[in-house]
């Protein structure tokens, strides 16, 4: 989820986070793509992608699969283009390899089964070391994931060589051995405060196996540099961590810009906003908490993190209730 910046919205001020995409990949990873995914292959397509949650038994707190397919259906009948997990929404850190692959296969099974096979599946697969992010790749592959959204390596960033070197041949290795393509992700919060340069995602982008850049950063001017210079290549989208509760909202509202019905968008985006400033505060605490008091599902995260009191939940709830009034609006 995109840090916040406390400023009045605009009708420009659309995505949570931004991902300036192409719109094809080399004949190479298109072969290994679709190889990998049944004969179909999944392009990235404009729209909103939704970096989903990962649901846990209350007291075992093994992988629900059941509220992971369910939840997964939820959205695609909203209409989201995509879906993504192991992301900080999905609590990555918090599962094994195993774990990691059951998530991706239960998303894709559950899509697949509801009728929704061209959804594609975008999965986060980065590590500190080349050999394991690769690792992850391959296991993101063979359970039906479509890409790969892969962090930079931050561990060891002070011995890092000079001028970006390091990352630029961290991303060239992985998109060299990996199966799928892979999309850059920008968090600087996440990877103690690395923050990629638009220059060097330009740079990356020239790789063949490299189709996109999500940028979870809040720097509108980098966002702007990268798609004037990429967008002739394809189209562009947004991962929005509030569509999971409110995915109809948000398609809504970029759809309303698109049809430039600004006035219309402002008002949506006015009412998005509050609801995604509540989802910040909590965090994927909060945004579970407010699942579970608004839809009936939802659940506590893994520990350490700790479940929210019954103050904290009645404030979250609290905090999405015009969003999910105008989420019902929709239905």
């Amino acid at each position: 989820m995109a840090p916040h910046i406390d400023v009045p919205s605009s009708t420009r001020n659309l995505a949570l986070d931004a991902l300036p995409l192409r719109s094809a990949t080399s004949p190479r990873f298109e072969e290994a793509r679709t190889q990998s995914n049944g004969g179909m292959s999944r392009p990235l397509v404009p729209g909103v992608y939704v970096p989903t949650l990962c649901f846990f038994d209350p007291e075992t707190e093994d992988i629900d699969t059941d509220a992971i397919a369910s939840h997964t259906v939820r959205l695609a009948q909203a209409g989201v283009t995509g879906i993504a997990t192991q992301g900080s929404n999905g609590e990555a850190v918090h599962l094994t390899h195993s774990e990691r692959e059951l998530v991706t296969a239960t998303t894709r099974s559950a899509l697949d089964r509801a009728g929704f096979p061209h959804v594609p599946v975008i999965v986060g697969c980065g590590a500190q070391s080349v050999r394991e992010t690769v690792e992850f790749c391959c296991e993101a592959a063979e359970a039906g994931g479509d890409y790969a959204l892969v962090l930079p390596p931050s561990y060891y960033a002070t011995l890092f060589a000079p001028s970006s070197e390091t990352i630029l041949r961290y991303f060239t290795e992985v998109a060299d051995a990996s199966p799928i393509p892979i999309i850059i992700y920008n968090y600087p919060g996440a990877v103690n405060g690395l923050d990629l340069s638009s220059d060097l995602i330009l740079s990356l982008a020239q790789h063949p196996g490299i189709v996109g850049v999500k940028l979870t950063c809040g720097n509108t001017g980098k966002l702007n540099r990268i798609a004037s210079a990429s967008l002739i290549a394809g189209g562009h989208g947004i991962l929005a961590g509030l569509a999971n509760i409110a995915p109809r909202a948000c398609i809504r509202t970029v759809e309303l810009y698109k049809e430039g019905k600004m006035a219309e968008a402002q008002r949506l985006q006015e009412v998005v906003s509050q609801g995604d400033w509540t989802a910040i505060r909590g965090g994927v605490v909060g945004v579970k908490s407010g699942l579970q008091s608004w839809m009936g599902y939802g659940g506590f995260t893994r520990r350490p993190l700790p479940r929210p009191t019954s103050e904290q939940s009645k404030a979250w709830k609290e905090g999405y209730r015009e969003l999910m009034a105008l989420e019902k609006t929709l239905l």
